[in-house]
C-alpha cells in the first residue's frame, strides 16, 4: 500500500508575509493534505502571533485548487458543534469538497481554561467528547428543513439547519484522535480516519523501538473497536501526526532517515504520516531543502 504524506502548517505568520506562500508551496510539492492546529494559541508560540483555523483554511481553500485542507485537531475546549457545524459547511462549499475534520478531546493547557472555565477532568473531557462528536456528525449529515434539535448533558441544539449541507457526502471526513479505549471506540464509530501522535509517556524518554510497539498495540486496540460496532478495519484510514515520539525532529534530518521511520509506520497498517512545515528557532526547526527533497521524493519510495 502506498503511503500519503502529509504536512501540519501552523498558523503563526501574518497571510502576506509567508502564510499564503507556504499553503501554495504544499501543493506544488505535492503534499496530500496540509493541516493546520485548531487552538486560539499554542505552548511556545503563546506569546506571539496565532491565527484562526477555520479562517486560514477558507483563505487557503481560495489560493488552491487540489490541496486537501483539514484541523488537526479540532476539539471542544472552545468549540461548540452547532457554530462549528456552520463553519465546517461553509468551507467545505468554498474548497469544492476538500475538507477533512481532525477531531480530538482537546488537551490541558491554554485552550481548557480560555473562556474562563475550570479544567475538565478526564472524565468530564471524554463525556464532551463522545457528545460533541455524536451530535456534530448528525448537524453535518442531516441537512433537512426540520433542522436537528438536541438536549444533551452538555451540548443543546435546536432545530439547527445546515442547508445545503457539505459538498462531500454524507458529510465531510472525520479523522479521529485517540489512544484511550473510548476515544478508540468514537474512532470506530464515526471516524473516516485514526490519529495518533504516538504515546505520551514515550515522547520524553522512550526509545523509538519502543515507540513503534507502543503504536502498534493502539493499532491492535482500534482493530478490537471496530469488531465492536461490526465495521471493517481496512476501510479505515491511519493518520500519525510526527514530532511527538521519541524520535523528535530526527526523521526529517535526511530522505533515508524519513523513508526509514514512515516505512516502519507504514508497516503497522499506516496510510499517512503528517509532518510539520519547518519552523526556525522551535521544536519544528528543520532544513527547508531536506524537508521539499522528502516532500518530493519520498512518496515514490514509500509505494
Amino acid at each position: 500500500m502506498s503511503l500519503r504524506l502529509s504536512t501540519v502548517i501552523l498558523p503563526y505568520r501574518r497571510w502576506p508575509e509567508g502564510g499564503r506562500a507556504a499553503w501554495q508551496r504544499a501543493e506544488q510539492l505535492g503534499f496530500h493534505t496540509a493541516y493546520t492546529y485548531d487552538h486560539l494559541s499554542w505552548r511556545s508560540f503563546r506569546d506571539g502571533p496565532w491565527f484562526g483555523a477555520v479562517p486560514t483554511l477558507t483563505a487557503a481553500a481560495a489560493v488552491t485548487d487540489r490541496l486537501r485542507l483539514g484541523t488537526l485537531v479540532t476539539s471542544p475546549n472552545f468549540r461548540h458543534p452547532v457554530t462549528l457545524a456552520k463553519e465546517l459547511i461553509s468551507l467545505d462549499d468554498i474548497s469544492g469538497g476538500r475538507v477533512t475534520l481532525g477531531v480530538g478531546a482537546g488537551g490541558t493547557g491554554f485552550d481548557a481554561t480560555v473562556l474562563g472555565q475550570e479544567p475538565w477532568s478526564p472524565r468530564e473531557r471524554a463525556d464532551r467528547f463522545a457528545e460533541f462528536v455524536a451530535l456534530l456528525d448528525r448537524l453535518l449529515t442531516e441537512d433537512g428543513t426540520d433542522g436537528v434539535s438536541y438536549r444533551g448533558d452538555f451540548y443543546s441544539a435546536h432545530e439547527a439547519r445546515n442547508i445545503p449541507g457539505c459538498v462531500q457526502r454524507p458529510r465531510l471526513p472525520f479523522a479521529v484522535a485517540a489512544t484511550g479505549p473510548r476515544g478508540l471506540r468514537l474512532a470506530a464509530r464515526y471516524g473516516q480516519a485514526w490519529v495518533t501522535t504516538g504515546d505520551p509517556q514515550l515522547g520524553e524518554n522512550g526509545t523509538p523501538d519502543q515507540s513503534v510497539q507502543a503504536i502498534r498495540g493502539q493499532a491492535e486496540k482500534l482493530v478490537d473497536a471496530c469488531a465492536e460496532v461490526g465495521r471493517d478495519v481496512t476501510g479505515m484510514d491511519r493518520i500519525l501526526l510526527t514530532g511527538f515520539t521519541p524520535d523528535r525532529g530526527r526523521p526529517l534530518t535526511s530522505l533515508d532517515a524519513f523513508v526509514d521511520f514512515a516505512g516502519r509506520h507504514r508497516e503497522l497498517g499506516f496510510t499517512e504520516i503528517v509532518i510539520h512545515w519547518p519552523i526556525p528557532d522551535s521544536d519544528f526547526a528543520a532544513d527547508e531543502k531536506v524537508f521539499e527533497r522528502i516532500a518530493m521524493e519520498a512518496p515514490a519510495q514509500l509505494a
